[in-house]
């Protein structure tokens, strides 16, 4: 009988021995280099961590399409799923898109990078209206605090020549104001009532601007049964007492405005942040029949994870307008992206809207036409939603 080789054994149970070692050891080197690297990424200078905003702009272009095409290669029988005016993506462009954020299809996605200013074209217009190209989209002015602030000279707007009110209303939502007006950039101006500057950066003032705008659109909402409250509160003088800077921090200083405002009043159901565009009359006006209009611009937040619902109520009022007033909306245009708000507060409502109404160098006048046709399609739109609403109820 032959005796066990004892030294080969040895060997054996020596050599699992350092194999186990190897792999614990690796096991607890991995351990503490996962708790490093998340100590290291979270403790770095924010301007160098990958934000949210970037992820969502690496995979925005990432569809239903992409998806099924990943799982045909893995299972034909997803092919039936594609539809039918659809054809399987090219994943290697995928990839190179996702790599380089260079998308094939936009030449802006390379050019923005590459020329200076030229990021400003990199938004994406939903609806174009009439004359309405990435050539004169809305430009937001964001001067330093200080000229904000500062004491301007200002001639008295002309009023309103207040109409009879429109027939009797059968629906009104009475003591109920389900319309909250606000103004992120409350001293927006406009250069007609600023008798000593053309400057449109310049164009600020803390009792003639934006506001008075906001106040004749809350009366002409109510003259269509509809109640509306309008927020007063200065936003500029909050900046300036909290040292905060005007163009990153007006959103942070508003939405704590609106959020309390819509705690206090559950009865809000619609979100209007009113500013004024700061391109010139020439993109901002429209004559209709003989009068003259300030135009209006819907723009989305593109960062909002829930901007298609803001889009879809922005999408429904500017065909409202197209039909009965063309041309008076410039249409809707999402904006975001890496340097950007890119929600602009409409996280707080499913209909919480950014409109731009008209520019720097619109009137008084022009710019009330525009609230008093703006509040007789918003209340078409809200009396037709009430009543689908009211009959939903009856019905269950």
């Amino acid at each position: 009988m032959r005796r066990p080789n004892r030294t080969q054994k040895k060997r054996l149970f020596l050599f699992s021995k350092h194999k186990l070692l190897i792999i614990i050891s690796g096991f607890v080197a991995a351990f503490f280099a996962m708790f490093i690297l998340v100590g290291m990424l979270t403790s770095i200078d924010p301007n160098y961590r990958v934000a949210s905003n970037t992820v969502k702009k690496w995979t925005n272009n990432v569809t239903e399409v992409h998806f099924l095409s990943l799982m045909m290669m893995e299972n034909r029988i997803f092919k039936e799923a594609l539809p039918e005016d659809q054809t399987p993506i090219d994943m290697w462009k995928v990839v190179f898109e996702l790599g380089t954020n260079v998308r094939m299809h936009d030449v802006r996605s390379l050019l923005g990078r590459e020329l200076p200013g030229f990021e400003m074209y990199d938004r994406e217009i939903l609806i174009a209206g009439e004359g309405t190209d990435y050539t004169n989209l809305t430009v937001e002015s964001t001067p330093p605090l200080d000229i904000v602030l500062e004491e301007r000279e200002a001639t008295t707007p002309e009023e309103k020549d207040e109409e009879k009110p429109v027939e009797e209303q059968e629906k009104t939502t009475g003591d109920k104001d389900v319309v909250y007006i606000y103004n992120t950039h409350n001293r927006e101006s406009f250069l007609p009532y600023l008798p000593d500057t053309d400057e449109p950066n310049d164009a600020f003032h803390h009792e003639v601007n934006i506001t008075k705008v906001s106040e004749q659109l809350a009366k002409d909402l109510k003259r269509h049964g509809i109640g509306a409250e309008v927020d007063e509160t200065d936003i500029g003088a909050i900046l300036n007492e909290k040292g905060w800077d005007y163009s990153s921090d007006s959103y942070t200083a508003s939405k704590e405005v609106v959020e309390a405002a819509l705690t206090d009043n559950r009865e809000v159901n619609f979100v209007f942040d009113l500013h004024r565009d700061s391109i010139r009359k020439d993109l901002t006006t429209i004559e209709i029949d003989g009068k003259s209009y300030a135009k209006i611009m819907f723009v989305i937040g593109g960062d909002n994870p829930n901007y298609e619902k803001n889009y879809a109520l922005a999408e429904k009022l500017h065909a409202l307008l197209d039909e009965k007033y063309y041309g008076l909306s410039r249409g809707v245009e999402m904006y975001g992206g890496a340097g950007r708000n890119g929600v602009y507060n409409q996280d707080v409502s499913e209909n919480a809207l950014t409109i731009e109404v008209g520019g720097v160098d619109n009137t008084m006048e022009e710019l009330y036409n525009t609230t008093e046709v703006f509040a007789e399609i918003f209340s078409e739109y809200y009396w037709d939603a009430e009543s689908v609403s009211g009959s939903n109820e009856e019905d269950e």
